[in-house]
């Protein structure tokens, strides 16, 4: 791929990187206000506020009220970025939500969420692949626009945890929340205004069973029993996930920046998937930048899986530490096993 790192911000993209046409013009993001503490989880079950801190880095989590679903949250997040973005919504023109939680099997929350926010002449559909979720969605946004289908694509990362977590499995209910954001992808015109530059995804499905939610697919349809096993929750084998996280979201980072000639130094903001704070730390080490040019918020919100990047996004807008012309380094993990990485240049 054609490198356009070195071209000045206010040149015009060229079109033989058609990648480097498409830019994040806007973001939002939504969480529930019930807030689950350390402290809450030491009456659930056997743990401890400073055991999960150390391990994890996580203090609280939000979790939904009853009846509210992944729609309910996506749509609220769609309508921030394209109030942010003063787009309305009958100018959307696709809907990608990348979740495992949607609000039923059938319909996809897409369209679920098309209905909501008033997306009249969008079409859509889901994204299934966990942790990696949001990042993998951006990247098939970001072709529809490149390739001049599409001027405005919203792309939401979405989960509601708590509906798929078992509350008296200490090392799966530490972990996770819920919540997520969305962000506006649209065409790109010069560097100035932003645009993505380059990207790495793989998935290693021989790791499948080492992070998977058992009952409810093909393979183990719901039934009395699955129910009664409890299949129908997030089953993790820890070590085994945090080995392989630790290993490769850096080593897919490295690789990302070495192909286009650029180090960990070169990098203004790393927003990385909030799944473990030693594993960003490994990651951060690995790339050999300092923590100030990390963003990490996992301490307030937890896992959310596919929401996890957008709400970085949005951590790192709040606290002023996205500018315009920024060089970002994004990277995820999770359930596939799979892991990807992503750069971009940042357009407001």
């Amino acid at each position: 791929m054609e490198s356009i790192l070195n071209t000045p911000a206010n040149s015009p993209i060229s079109h033989k990187n058609n990648f480097a046409l498409a830019r994040i013009a806007s973001v939002g993001t939504a969480v529930p206000t019930r807030v689950l503490s350390n402290a809450d989880l030491e009456k659930m079950v056997e743990t401890t506020d400073q055991w999960i801190v150390e391990r994890t880095g996580i203090k609280q989590r939000y979790i939904v009220e009853n009846g509210v679903t992944c729609s309910d949250l996506a749509a609220e997040a769609a309508k921030k970025a394209l109030a942010n973005a003063g787009v309305p919504a009958t100018d959307v023109d696709l809907i990608i939500v990348a979740t495992v939680t949607p609000d039923m099997m059938l319909p996809a929350t897409a369209c679920l969420v098309q209905h909501k926010i008033g997306a009249t002449k969008a079409w859509g559909f889901d994204l299934s692949i966990a942790c990696s979720g949001f990042l993998y969605a951006m990247q098939v946004a970001v072709q529809f626009v490149a390739n001049g289908v599409h001027k405005n694509v919203i792309v939401i990362g979405m989960d509601i945890m708590s509906s798929i977590i078992d509350y008296t499995d200490r090392q799966t209910c530490i972990i996770f929340g819920d919540g997520g954001g969305a962000v506006l992808i649209q065409p790109s015109d010069v560097v100035e205004n932003g645009c993505f530059i380059d990207f790495l995804h793989e998935v290693d499905g021989s790791g499948g069973d080492f992070l998977c939610l058992p009952g409810g697919g093909s393979q183990m349809p719901a039934s009395e029993k699955t129910v009664a096993d409890k299949l129908h929750y997030v089953k993790q084998d820890g070590p085994v996930v945090f080995k392989f996280a630790s290993k490769r979201m850096p080593e897919l980072c490295a690789r990302l920046l070495e192909r286009n000639g650029l180090t960990g130094a070169d990098i203004d903001l790393f927003i990385p998937h909030q799944a473990n704070l030693r594993i960003i730390k490994a990651a951060v080490d690995r790339l050999g930048m300092p923590m100030e040019k990390v963003i990490v918020n996992i301490d307030e919100y937890g896992n959310t899986t596919a929401g996890t990047l957008p709400l970085a996004i949005g951590t790192a807008l709040g606290q002023g530490r996205l500018k315009k012309g920024d060089l970002v380094l994004f990277a995820a993990m999770g359930a596939g096993l799979s892991a990807g990485a992503t750069l971009m240049r940042w357009g407001f």
